[in-house]
């Protein structure tokens, strides 16, 4: 999907026109993905446009990068702030954010210290990542050849630009093989998660989800489920996942921030439950969205005012 030109990009304090946003070709970030990212809804409500989980989202990009040995040059509530700032100057309703922070123009060399900082922040309009549909009918996936990151490797629960190179695998081999998604397995052959969505299987009336130790990352639209799976009373636990469960599930289905909650009927052609959108799924959807569009209360506190009173830094 194409992007969507806004006017403004934030970069490192201010306000930028979208062409200016440009980096020299030997960044340490060309030459090695050293960057960690974040990316957060922005939800048209009946009171205006409000961001999803904003501040959470920001503090994942600060540990991302320091985990990374990246000291984020701005603190959790100027990148929110800053995040707020170009859905207003962009005159946004709704739309995608991308936080972004990388090691920028000084060396290029394996060691990244030398080169700078650089953080931008950019939105644009955004759809439904998996297709307007794919929300009640399902997708076909399958099980990637390629799997997840091995522990002590690359870190899964930092959202880097470099383990998305892991990811673009994933995707590439499962749309070449005509499936929308695939799922990976961790170093163990155990469900891990999609190229850029965890997981959830539902079997007997509860749900099942991967543990942050089998290469998952920590996701937050993953977190807001399991919050309303105790809202709701649904048993989740947090568990190994054999790759089998998958195909004896009653239901199974991705949630990220672009994914939201998208529902799988088949995987690798075997057809889960009734090969639709499932009863569990659909009530997790339905109070998912009805706090994002402001028809049920925000009893979590998840959604950010883009209207809020905040100063806009140029």
């Amino acid at each position: 999907m194409a992007l969507k030109k806004t006017e403004w990009i934030w970069h490192n304090g201010k306000l930028i026109p979208w062409d200016q946003a440009q980096i020299h070709v030997l960044s340490h970030v060309v030459s090695y993905g050293s960057s960690v990212f974040e990316g957060i809804r922005c939800y048209e409500t009946k009171n205006g446009p409000a961001a999803f989980r904003l501040r959470e989202h920001m503090q994942r990009l600060v540990h991302s990068a320091y985990i990374y040995r990246m000291k984020s040059p701005y603190t959790v509530e100027q990148l929110s702030t800053a995040a707020l700032d170009i859905v207003r100057e962009n005159h946004l309703s709704s739309c995608y954010i991308r936080p972004l922070m990388i090691r920028g123009y000084g060396d290029v060399n394996v060691n990244p210290l030398p080169c700078p900082i650089e953080t931008y922040l950019a939105c644009w309009e955004w759809g439904a990542y998996l297709g307007a549909e794919a929300l009640e009918q399902g997708v076909d996936v399958c099980v990637s050849s390629w799997a997840r990151l091995a522990p002590n490797t690359l870190p899964s629960m930092a959202k880097a630009g470099a383990n998305y190179m892991n990811s673009q695998l994933i995707r590439m081999e499962a749309i070449a093989n005509g499936y929308a998604e695939g799922i990976a397995l961790d170093a163990n052959g155990c469900v891990s998660e999609g190229s850029g969505e965890n997981i959830f299987i539902v079997r007997d009336g509860s749900i099942y989800t991967p543990p942050l130790a089998s290469s998952v990352l920590p996701g937050i639209t993953r977190a807001s489920i399991m919050t309303l799976c105790d809202d709701l009373g649904i048993p989740l636990r947090e568990e190994m996942i054999p790759r089998e469960m998958l195909y004896i599930a009653d239901e199974v289905f991705f949630t990220g921030t672009a994914a939201e909650i998208t529902p799988l009927r088949s995987v690798d052609r075997i057809t889960i439950g009734a090969g639709r959108r499932g009863p569990l799924t659909k009530r997790l959807q339905e109070e998912f969205f009805a706090i994002l569009t402001g028809a049920k209360p925000d009893r979590h506190n998840w959604l950010t005012p883009v209207a809020a009173p905040v100063a806009t830094a140029r």
